[in-house]
């Protein structure tokens, strides 16, 4: 029985060999794989108690996608940080020693981890702000636009219309300018402009128009609230420039290319059939001098006979909207 103690405590006896020193703690190897066993627990810990905060959330109605999702990721960071001072304090190391580690971070700051703590610092404001939820519409003073998918300790991930990841540093959130379409009501309006000739009736312009946004699917059109509406807005060179103005559904707020592309594809169809023109623009041209051969040309083509022009072809059926259904 001794024998086999002592072979035992034999095959373990490296756990007890030093790897190196911290000060006057000395690194075994058992002392590193506790380390570890205690940091892959904390993990797990962490993760069973996000599933369950996640079912504690899907089955109260209240709690809102983004609390739910700020929650968790606070609950993980908390987690983590309690197995890593554990972790820590297994080895034998007296955490008062951290001053040590936490002036070399500071030196380390100094030296070109600034970007690295200001996202990190500007993570910890957006999951506890409540300007910024996973699931908001944001457009990026950078231009970027799209649906927060995750907002990380680091960075945000955005997911575009075209279903693109940008992975935006959590700073930029913080220090510049971000429009959020869905912050606190998920009902917007817009405008879509386009023009028609002088000399067109108003009315059927209106007329034509508000027929053209009720074929959209995605307008709100609730007559007693936001009703759609045409503005004639500017007396330009060569057209009357109007704006439909319009509500728009939650579903279709977060397609904003979509929506202008299927509001333009139904005006145009309604200005054709009401054979209202569309205008271009129109220059005169002022001719100062002319060729004696020239002017015989033109007076003797004027008067030859045209050629009769061919009949019109049957007019087609309007084509399917495919924007609307892109939304």
């Amino acid at each position: 029985m001794d024998t086999v103690v002592s072979t035992v405590s034999g095959a373990f006896h490296w756990l007890e060999k030093e790897l190196f020193s911290v000060g006057e703690t000395a690194v075994t190897y058992g002392s590193v794989f506790r380390f570890v066993a205690i940091l892959f627990a904390t993990y797990i810990v962490s993760v069973l108690i996000q599933k369950a905060l996640q079912r504690y959330g899907d089955m109260r109605s209240s709690f809102s996608r983004s609390s739910l999702y700020a929650l968790k990721r606070i609950t993980h960071y908390i987690i983590l940080l309690v197995g890593f001072l554990v972790a820590v304090a297994s080895i034998g190391i007296d955490l008062t020693k951290f001053a040590i580690f936490a002036s070399a971070l500071g030196i380390g700051v100094g030296f070109g981890l600034q970007n690295l703590i200001s996202n990190f610092s500007a993570g910890i404001i957006l999951l506890f702000d409540k300007t910024l939820k996973v699931g908001d519409f944001v457009e990026l003073e950078s231009g970027v636009t799209g649906e927060v998918n995750e907002i990380n300790i680091r960075s945000t991930i955005i997911t575009t219309n075209d279903n693109i990841d940008i992975v935006v540093p959590n700073s930029e959130f913080v220090a510049g300018r971000v429009t959020n379409w869905t912050m606190r009501d998920t009902y917007r309006r817009i405008k879509v402009p386009f023009g028609v000739a002088y000399g067109t009736d108003k009315e059927l312009v209106k007329k034509a128009v508000l027929e053209a946004a009720d074929k959209v699917p995605h307008t709100l059109t609730d007559t007693s609230h936001r009703p759609p509406q045409v503005w004639l807005v500017e007396f330009g060179e060569s057209s009357l420039n109007f704006e439909l103005v319009v509500w728009l559904k939650p579903e279709a707020v977060n397609r904003p290319g979509a929506v202008q592309a299927a509001f333009l594809w139904e005006i145009h169809t309604a200005l054709i059939e009401n054979t209202i023109e569309i205008p271009f623009p129109q220059r005169d041209l002022h001719i100062k001098s002319w060729q004696a051969d020239d002017a015989i040309r033109v007076a003797k083509g004027a008067t030859e006979k045209k050629a009769p022009e061919p009949e019109p072809e049957a007019k087609e059926q309007p084509s399917h909207n495919d924007a609307a259904d892109e939304i």
